[in-house]
Formats: structure tokens, sequence, C-alpha cells
């Protein structure tokens, strides 16, 4: 008669089983989605299984009176004898993992697709000498480029231009989704490129030719200037009546501190400006009016931090639509836990029925 191992060893084994149940059963639910989870319940009669199990085997051997132990406890004991609850331990993991494939584990593949309504947006600033003014740092030119490029990294979806203005105006870029394009143009604007002047109407105007052939849904210029009119063939209230008529928006910003700033007066053969403190004007009334024919707002941006304020509450009037549809198909993934739940099933009823054979 083969002697039976220990219960410890019984017990080790049927714990292992147990974790092997548990680990898988943790990583179907953390990897995928259930689709019967209830189904992990019946998990619940592998400990009944267990106790089934011991208590069988306990009742299973008959008990044998020796004078002493010393013999047996010195005896060998082969590694069939210490293994013998090997089988069962597989035949309940592996049954477990059938458990767990049964809830049916999926993953999911989902795609979006996605269509943008870009909004075609032209910003019309001015360059006149007085954009050099220092009420703003390092003037209102630079804090001007550096708010708009702002702005333009948060329109990845839209078409954006640059046009720019003294006493003529003239495309520094034409609408385009290359930002980055628009950026380096935007950092080479300076003064003093063309004919002295604020031509706001010429800026305006040519803001507006950039856009009328726009078949964008919304059509938008940012027209920014630090003065009044004063150069240029075409008045700024005409040009907002030709954007309005193309159903083009326009939000205009007046730069510049109330009061007096320190502004150029005068230019150097060298071309650096000697600077005094001046009157800000700005002609509020006619910017008003411009937005106003065309369904705009007008801003007044007295510092950098207005300024990026303004552009940030234009950000949020004038957001790019975007329509998502969304698709998703379920992939089944209970088959390793099924090839291994059946592999160990069958294994442990081929070593009980081989190896680990016992007759009565």
């Amino acid at each position: 008669m083969r002697r039976d191992p220990d219960r410890n060893t019984a017990l080790v084994l049927l714990l292992l089983a147990h974790l092997l149940v548990a680990a898988g059963a943790v990583w179907a639910m953390r990897r995928f989605e259930l689709e019967r989870p209830g189904l992990l319940w019946v998990l619940a009669i592998l400990p009944l299984l267990s106790a089934w199990y011991l208590r069988r085997r306990h009742r299973r051997h008959a008990t044998v009176v020796l004078p002493t132990l010393g013999v047996l406890a010195r005896g060998p004991l082969d590694w069939r004898a210490r293994l013998v609850h090997l089988p069962f331990a597989g035949m309940l993991a592996g049954l477990g993992l059938l458990c767990v494939a049964m809830t049916r584990p999926q993953s999911r593949d989902a795609w979006q697709d996605v269509t943008r309504e870009g909004i075609d947006i032209a910003i019309a600033m001015d360059v006149s000498a007085s954009m050099l003014a220092r009420d703003f740092s390092p003037d209102r030119l630079e804090a001007a480029k550096a708010v708009a490029m702002q702005f333009i990294d948060g329109r990845p979806n839209d078409r954006i231009g640059l046009v720019v203005y003294e006493g003529e105006a003239f495309t520094q870029c034409p609408l385009t989704t290359d930002h980055d394009v628009l950026k380096d143009l935007f950092a080479q604007v300076r003064s003093g490129l063309i004919e002295g002047g604020t031509a706001v109407g010429m800026g305006l105007a040519t803001a507006v030719n950039r856009l009328r052939e726009s078949e964008a849904k919304s059509r938008v210029i940012i027209l920014l200037t630090d003065g009044v009119n004063n150069a240029g063939n075409v008045q700024p209230v005409d040009a907002a009546q030709i954007a309005a008529q193309f159903g083009i928006r326009v939000y205009t910003i007046g730069v510049g501190t109330r009061g007096k700033a320190l502004s150029p007066v005068a230019r150097y053969p060298n071309g650096k400006y000697r600077y005094d403190h001046v009157d800000v004007e700005i002609d509020e009334e006619m910017l008003q009016e411009v937005a106003a024919r065309t369904d705009g707002r007008y801003f007044r941006a007295t510092d950098e931090a207005k300024l990026r304020a303004i552009y940030a509450e234009i950000d949020q009037l004038e957001k790019t639509r975007i329509k998502v549809t969304e698709h998703s198909r379920r992939n089944e993934e209970y088959f390793p836990l099924a090839l291994a739940g059946s592999g160990l099933l069958l294994l442990g009823l081929l070593l009980d029925r081989s190896l680990f054979r016992t007759t009565p």
C-alpha cells in the first residue's frame, strides 16, 4: 500500500490552483470587458470542491497501527507519493479557468470618423510706426504678434492668413493650414516696410479680398489698429459694407493705453526713432461701426493681458465645428483561457489515470 503525503502538501497544491484561477480572472477583468460577468459567481464552487476532495481523501485510507514510526520517518517517500494531489489540483485549476472563459472576455476596437468644418480667418494688422509705442512690452507690434501667434497655435483646424498695412496694404501670407509657415512670416513683420500712414480701410478691403472666394461656412477678419484711418482710398466703413455683403464677420481691436504713451515721433537717418509721450488717438467710433455692420464686436486692448483676453474671447466665439462618428467592434478574447483551462483539465485527468493511478 502506497502512503498518502501529508495534508499540508494537498493544501499547498490546492491553494496554488485557486491562485492560478484568481490570476486568470483578474487578468480578464482588467484587460477586457466581460460579456457575462455574473458567471464569475460559479467560481464559488471551487472551494467547495477542494473541501470535498480533502474530506474524501481522508476517509479513503485505512489506519495502520505500527509499534514505531521511526522507520517510516526515515524511509524514502517517492515523488509520486508527494505529488499525488497534483492531478486534482490541475483539474480544479482547469475547471476554474473554463468558468472564467465562460464569462466571454471581449476587447473592443474603436475608431472615429472626424469631419471638421474649419473657419477661415484673416488677421489684418496695423504695422505703422505708432505700433512701436512702448505702452506694451516691448512695444505694441511685438506684443500683438506674440499674442496672435498663440491664437494661431490654438486653431489647428482653421485656415488663417495675414494682411499687414501702413499707408498701403498687402498680403503677407494667404490663407493656409500650414501654421508653421504662417508664424515664420508673422515673425518677419516689422514697421517701415511700406509707405507710412494708417490705411485701415485698405487693410480691411485686402482682408475681405482674401476671404471673398472662400467656401468656408464661417469667415472672420480680426482687424487690429492703434490709430485713425488717414491714408488709402478706401474708407473702413465702405470696406465693412462689402464684408457684410460676403457674410464676413469683422472683429475690431483698438490697441493702446488711455492717455499718453511713449511713442516714436521722428525717425533718424540710421533708421532709429526718437520717442516722446504723445496722446493715444484711436478712432473707436469707426471701429465700433465696422464691427456692428458685419455682426462682429469691437474690443479695446489697453495692455498685453487685455489683448490676450480679447483673443481668447474671439477664440471662444468662433469655435471650429467638429462632427464625430464613433465606430466599435468587439473581439472575443476567451480562447487563451479556454485553451489553458482545457489543457489543465485534460492533463489532470491523464495524470490521474496514469502516473498517479491508485488501486483501493
